[in-house]
């Protein structure tokens, strides 16, 4: 579970008692009133009488009896309220005059947002080779100074290698607005903590070109928020185009840190402003937490660090003259930019950052050629990896007709190395396989644990180099687990499949040659052949790949040939930051009670892969993949002798993904995802090229 992620809930769990009290005292006629501090409820009387009457919330008093407040409050609008009158009462018939409900708003309310929300971006989240492994949402809080989450911008070489993305979102017209990309300049300023989960950190571009997206100053001030109003968060929610949630959120808790606001739709996203129903922020989003006890009053409770609370951490850190001038703008800015024009999504901008550079198309590559295309006559671009994917971009544009070679990998090479194809031959004594080792890496790592299958579940059956358990009732494998060495690996050649029945399982808890006969169905390795094939044992180690039981049924299309699924081992163990040239792999097909039937086996619509390495810093990483089938095997469960074909589509997700698809125990293996740490990275990365795989190195 991801640090922040796991510090919210337990904060979340530990007031659980004072939200139940709290929504108790809404349920009230004066709620308002019985859930807030006194104080609280007069200073934030004064900021929005203040605001309502054109004043400035900013001149409220930092410290004033909450009388006074309650009294300069009732004569800003008009009412009979004495100057020393603080009861309850009047509170309420104060507040019944100035917050707003759900259903009426003041118009200006609508102009204000569009001026505010025009500062929030979308942040790339780069690695040092450029290449974006996840998103977050960021905010400008002064002319060059930009806001987020630490765990968006951990520190200053991932800001560094990151962008801010402006305009990410769709103009009133419902075209995609002109988007402006800067880079951040952490070496001019750059501050984060982790218990608090901030950011903040200087963007490269001249102020006057950041100008036209406004910006939103902070404040550490009490009273801009009450218990029981409603917030509203702008966010770039996994990656996508810009969304509000627009009065959804609703204020239940203020603990010292964070503030805690409940919706019924959905999560937040990290870094996000959290506003008022006067545009100000006043929290940083960085978390949200599932709650159903709290249903039906709402399903998930977001987490926000207060903007008081980051503003204090900045006013104590040591800096340099020109850092604390920066920081002085947080706070003394008076504006927030200009107020755009209606933004039209063919239309072009007034001011011109520099435009972002345009995605490369889908290049046609392999694991180790240099990326080349091909743009077809319908308006789509074929790309090899050497597995075919084909990715419609939109209007057909004509183009010369590409005919390229078909694939054929499903026969081998010939020789080059003098070495002569020899016939499978299984060792029939199976007490001298090692299987799977723990401890082959530098880093130990199980087998995943299935204490959720019961005696579903195989025992473990070893060969040499790898190990299968056995889903006894679906006849496939659970999952296998291989050792791959590198230093020693080598290639015994391959004669004529030969698939045998392992003795040791009852034959009818495995497939046999029924389930593959006269049909485009493939007998697909989950360890691959030559996986294991290293050592002394190399060639006794490639035939035990030949046993049913490393077989689950694959269409022709994907199993023939060397796709880049096939090929993710040989990538992370050749051109990575490998330490010694070893992997460990746990692969197997997602399982699931809506795979179709055919000749009395469910086939897998779903496989998965965890690959595991140690870096030369001595660091375990784990990355996941999964791969579809679907699209092939749709056809199968009302008419068996019938395929269809479709794309074959690779993706890493979080190891927590496959966790949850499979129920397998994956605690280890999640622990050591790249990816886990990161929030929009819980989005499938489609995997193009070899350089799309994030390997946190």
């Amino acid at each position: 579970m991801p640090l922040q992620h796991e510090l919210a809930l337990q904060r979340v769990r530990q007031r659980e008692q004072q939200r139940l009290s709290t929504q108790e005292k809404l349920s009230h006629p004066e709620g308002l009133v019985e859930a807030n501090d006194p104080v609280r409820v007069a200073q934030r009387l004064d900021r929005i009488t203040r605001y309502l009457t054109g004043g400035n919330p900013r001149e409220s008093p930092a410290a004033a009896p909450a009388a006074a407040l309650l009294g300069s409050a009732a004569q800003r609008l008009g009412a009979p309220a004495s100057a020393e009158d603080d009861s309850t009462g009047a509170q309420e018939i104060l507040l019944e005059r100035v917050i707003n409900t759900a259903d009426f708003v003041d118009v200006r309310y609508l102009e204000a947002g569009v001026h505010a929300q025009r500062c929030v971006g979308r942040v790339n989240i780069r690695n040092h080779r450029e290449t974006v492994i996840g998103y977050g949402t960021g905010f400008l809080v002064s002319p060059c100074l930009l806001l987020t989450n630490h765990h968006v911008l951990p520190d200053p070489d991932t800001a560094r290698t990151s962008i801010i993305e402006f305009d990410y979102q769709d103009g009133i017209d419902g075209k995609p607005l002109p988007t402006a990309v800067f880079s951040f300049d952490p070496d001019r300023f750059f501050s984060a903590d982790r218990d608090l989960d901030f950011a903040l950190v200087a963007v490269t571009a001249d102020p006057a070109t950041l100008t036209r997206y406004g910006h939103c100053p902070l404040t550490a001030a009490q009273g801009t928020v009450l218990i029981g109003e409603s917030v509203t968060i702008v966010q770039h929610p996994r990656g996508e185009k810009k969304q509000i949630t627009l009065r959804e959120n609703k204020l239940v808790d203020i603990p010292d840190l964070v503030l805690h606001y409940a919706a019924d739709t959905e999560l937040g996203s990290s870094g996000s402003p959290v506003f008022n129903d006067q545009w100000e922020v006043v929290a940083l989003h960085h978390a949200g937490i599932a709650t159903p006890q709290h249903a039906p009053q709402y399903r998930y409770l977001n987490e926000g660090i207060r903007i008081s609370r980051i503003l204090q951490h900045l006013a104590e850190l040591p800096l340099t003259a020109v850092q604390a001038q920066l920081l002085t703008q947080l706070t003394t800015a008076t504006h927030a930019g200009t107020i755009p024009d209606a933004a039209v999504g063919a239309g072009t901008i007034s001011a011109t950052p520099p435009p972002p550079t345009p995605a490369a198309p889908p290049e046609e590559t392999t694991l180790a050629t240099p990326p080349i295309g091909a743009a077809s006559t319908d308006g789509a671009v074929t790309v090899e990896i050497p597995l075919r994917i084909t990715v419609q971009l939109g209007t057909p544009v004509p183009a010369p007709a590409v005919v390229s070679p078909p694939v054929t990998a499903a026969t081998e090479p010939p020789a080059t190395d003098g070495q002569a194809a020899e016939a499978i031959s299984i060792d029939p004594d199976y007490n001298n396989r090692d299987g799977y080792r723990e401890d082959f890496l530098s880093s130990p790592l199980p087998l995943p644990g299935r204490q959720a299958f019961g005696d579903t579940a195989s025992a473990e059956l070893k060969y040499h180099h790898f190990s299968v358990v056995m889903h006894r009732q679906r006849r496939l494998a659970l999952f296998t687990a291989v050792n791959i060495d590198g230093r020693t690996a080598t290639k015994p050649r391959r004669d004529s499949d030969r698939w045998i029945i392992d003795p040791r399982l009852p034959r009818e808890e495995q497939t046999g040659e029924d389930v593959y006969r006269d049909n485009p169905l493939d007998r697909g390795h989950l360890v691959r052949r030559l996986d294991p094939a290293w050592g002394p044992k190399a060639k006794a180690a490639n035939d035990d790949t030949f046993h049913f039981t490393n077989a689950t049924p694959q269409h022709h299309d994907f199993n023939a040939g060397q796709t880049l699924w096939l090929g993710l081992e040989d990538y992370i163990l050749h051109n990575t930051d490998n330490h010694d040239l070893t992997v460990s792999v746990i692969t197997g097909p997602v399982l699931h009670d809506e795979d179709p039937h055919y000749r009395g086996v469910a086939l897998p619509r779903q496989f998965f892969k965890l690959v595991a390495m140690v870096t030369t810093t001595n660091t375990l990483v784990v990355t996941a993949y999964l791969l579809s089938q679907e699209a092939l095997l749709d056809e199968f469960a009302t008419a068996p002798e019938e395929f269809s074909f479709g794309a074959y589509r690779t993706y890493q997700v979080p190891v927590r993904r496959i966790a949850e698809l499979t129920t397998l125990d994956l605690h280890p293996y999640i622990e050591a995802d790249p990816l886990e740490r990161l929030e929009a990275t819980a989005l499938p990365r489609m995997i193009l090229r070899p350089d799309d795989i994030v390997l946190g190195t």
